[in-house]
């Protein structure tokens, strides 16, 4: 469970049936196993405290350049000057001849689309992508999580993930699907920042370079 500082449905990536974590979050990736859930709630940032931004359950992981070349996940890599879902597509790392990363145009490149190396640094320290086939993502549709169940949780809005067992979940888990079963495995809200899916983004700095400043 972690605070998401950014929305672009980036990470995670939410569409195509699918919800993917792919960059970002190398803590997670390495760690969490298939059966785990990983919630995102809201943030400062987004001005969404308290509210849940998604929960996926992990059903599958593999490397990189197993979700580059599976034929299931093309349509997660990015197109540029395509849709905005297309634009934030997260199947963007795959290994070169000799063995070195290659990174295609996406939120993680540059402005002008070269490879970013802080971000190549800080994504590919886990070289592993988390699937969840069933999930649900509310974006900026994001409900308000009963206090109680974050109290029990003792959760805050801190930096880094929180771990808790099955057993300590399970009164969030339960909320989640008694009242949004009926929005399994769908996007229901945009991502927050959606209307800025051209944007980029650099580990090296911590910034967000919007098309307008490129």
């Amino acid at each position: 469970m972690y605070v998401v500082a950014r929305d672009f449905g980036f990470a995670p990536n939410p569409f195509h049936g699918v919800c993917t974590l792919a960059t970002c979050k190398p803590d997670i990736r390495s760690t969490a196993r298939v059966g785990d859930w990983i919630v995102g709630m809201g943030g400062s940032k987004l001005q969404a405290l308290g509210r849940c931004i998604f929960a996926m359950r992990v059903t599958d992981a593999m490397g990189f350049d197993a979700y580059w070349k599976d034929q299931a996940y093309l349509c997660k890599r990015p197109v540029r000057n395509g849709s905005r879902k297309m634009m934030v597509g997260d199947n963007i790392y795959h290994r070169d001849e000799s063995g070195g990363w290659c990174q295609a145009d996406s939120h993680h490149s540059q402005p002008d689309g070269t490879p970013d190396p802080s971000n190549i640094v800080h994504d590919t320290r886990v070289d592993r992508v988390l699937i969840s086939r069933e999930f649900i993502y509310f974006g900026a549709s994001a409900p308000v999580v009963p206090p109680r169940l974050l109290e029990e949780l003792g959760f805050s809005n801190t930096i880094g993930h929180r771990v808790y067992r099955n057993c300590e979940g399970e009164n969030l888990l339960a909320w989640l699907r008694s009242n949004y079963r009926a929005h399994a495995n769908l996007v229901v809200g945009d991502p927050f920042q959606f209307r800025h899916s051209d944007a980029r983004y650099s580990a090296g700095s911590n910034r967000i370079i919007l098309r307008d400043s490129f």
